[in-house]
Formats: C-alpha cells, sequence, structure tokens
C-alpha cells in the first residue's frame, strides 16, 4: 500500500517531500521535463491533479508521467473526472473549508464506483483551504470561501472534524503559486491537537520555509509552481535534501 509505504518512510526519516504536478495543457511542452526534474530532486512521491483541465487528456498525461518515473504516483483529483487506474492511488479529498455539497460529497459519490472498478488505493483526505492574500482557483472552482488564518480556533474545529470523521490526512491548502504559506504558529497549533499527519500545500519557495514547516508538524511538504516555473532541479534537491538531512534521512 503506498501510504502505509509513505508513512513508514516518514516514521523513519520524518516529513516526505511530494512533487505536485498540474496535468493541463499548459504544460505538455515541458511535462516530460517537468518529471525528469522531479526524478532527480529526492521527491518521495508524485501528487497529479488540477483545479480546471482544460481538454480531457487527463489520462494521457498521466500516463505520461507514470512511465517515466519509479515514484509513487498519486491523484490529488480536482473533480469526480481526474480518476485513473493508471495510478497508484488517490486522495479522496472532502472540501471542509467549504460548504458546498458538490465538494462535500457529490463529487465523492461521482467518482466512488469508478476507484472501485479501478482498485485504486484511498486515501481519505480532509481539504482546507486557507486564506491568502489572492483568491486561489480551488475559491473560484468550489464556489466557497477560504478559512481565515487569524481565526485559529475555528481551523482547530475543522482540522478535528476531519480527523474524527475517519481521513487519515488533513491536507492544509494555500492556494497554487500562492506568495504565503501557513502561519507557522497556526501549524504548530494544529499539530498538538490532531494525531493523523498534516500535507501542507502553497507557497513553499525555498529551503527556510520548508524547514520552519517540517520543524512545526509538517508531515508532508508539497511543492508544485516552483517546479514548472524554475525545472532548477539543484534548486529543490537543496530543499528536499534538507528536510531529509534535517530528517537523519541521509
Amino acid at each position: 500500500m503506498i501510504f502505509d509505504e509513505l508513512e513508514k518512510k516518514r516514521g523513519e526519516g520524518g516529513t516526505q517531500m511530494l512533487a505536485l504536478i498540474d496535468p493541463d495543457s499548459k504544460n505538455d511542452p515541458i511535462l516530460s521535463q517537468i518529471v525528469s526534474v522531479i526524478n532527480k530532486s529526492s521527491y518521495d512521491g508524485i501528487l497529479v491533479g488540477g483545479s480546471t483541465i482544460s481538454d480531457n487528456n487527463f489520462e494521457d498525461r498521466l500516463k505520461t508521467i507514470r512511465d517515466q518515473t519509479d515514484l509513487p504516483v498519486i491523484i490529488f483529483p480536482g473533480d469526480s473526472s481526474q480518476v485513473s487506474k493508471i495510478a497508484d492511488g488517490i486522495l479522496f479529498l472532502s472540501l471542509l473549508s467549504g460548504r458546498n455539497p458538490k465538494y462535500l460529497i457529490e463529487e465523492q459519490v461521482a467518482s466512488s464506483k469508478k476507484i472501485y472498478n479501478y482498485k485504486l488505493e484511498v486515501i481519505p483526505t480532509g481539504y482546507l483551504l486557507l486564506k491568502t492574500n489572492k483568491k486561489t482557483t480551488v475559491e473560484v472552482v468550489s464556489n466557497t470561501d477560504s478559512l481565515e488564518m487569524t481565526d485559529t480556533e475555528n481551523i482547530i474545529s475543522h482540522a478535528l472534524a476531519s480527523q474524527y470523521l475517519g481521513n487519515k490526512l488533513l491536507f492544509l491548502e494555500c492556494g497554487s503559486n500562492s506568495e504565503s504559506t501557513i502561519n507557522i504558529n497556526l501549524l504548530n497549533k494544529i499539530s498538538n491537537y490532531i494525531t493523523i499527519p498534516i500535507m501542507v500545500g502553497g507557497g513553499i519557495k525555498d529551503k527556510s520555509t520548508a524547514i520552519k514547516l517540517a520543524n512545526n508538524g509538517a508531515s508532508y511538504l508539497v511543492i508544485g509552481s516552483l517546479i514548472e516555473q524554475t525545472l532548477d532541479y539543484k534548486l529543490l534537491l537543496d530543499i528536499n535534501e534538507s528536510i531529509h538531512e534535517l530528517n537523519g534521512n541521509k
């Protein structure tokens, strides 16, 4: 089981690093290069998915990624159309920060039979959007509001609800290409309340930020935009190795 293996690695070496690939047409010219850069950069796994995909070629792009890496490939679905037997597993997301039934339960119902037929490994995940200085694509697509990072008690209550609903993972998201990541004190407080692993995405642009997040409760760090924008495996390797070395996972 992919998630069990990631958790075993995390238990032995601490925070794990995940790459996020947006499987949209904009990345077609550099998709193979993105995968090559990820392969060289000491990542522990790959997430594939996006809030919007402009065509119907999700499956083809996922196959390209799968064929060019030995890393575990996990779908991070924007909706029920982003399900494929090509992947190793799928984050079964519920957008708990919003109250739109489409992303709380309807998309999950729409995708469930397909996931069953494909025998995909399912990782139940509570998904919380956190407000930053700009509106995220997920907010626009889902027609939901994100949670104010200053409202600590409300976010902790959402995190606990996610755990009590039986999710295996909590994903704290600041949005693709965000200028900021989760407040470190907030992350630390959340980690003191819940026992399930915490995945953090959005705004991770440098080694210093990654280290602070890892030291304050992040079980998994997700980097996406930085990969696309730089295609610089040395920069990414420096970030990822700093986390692995921090954890003693050399």
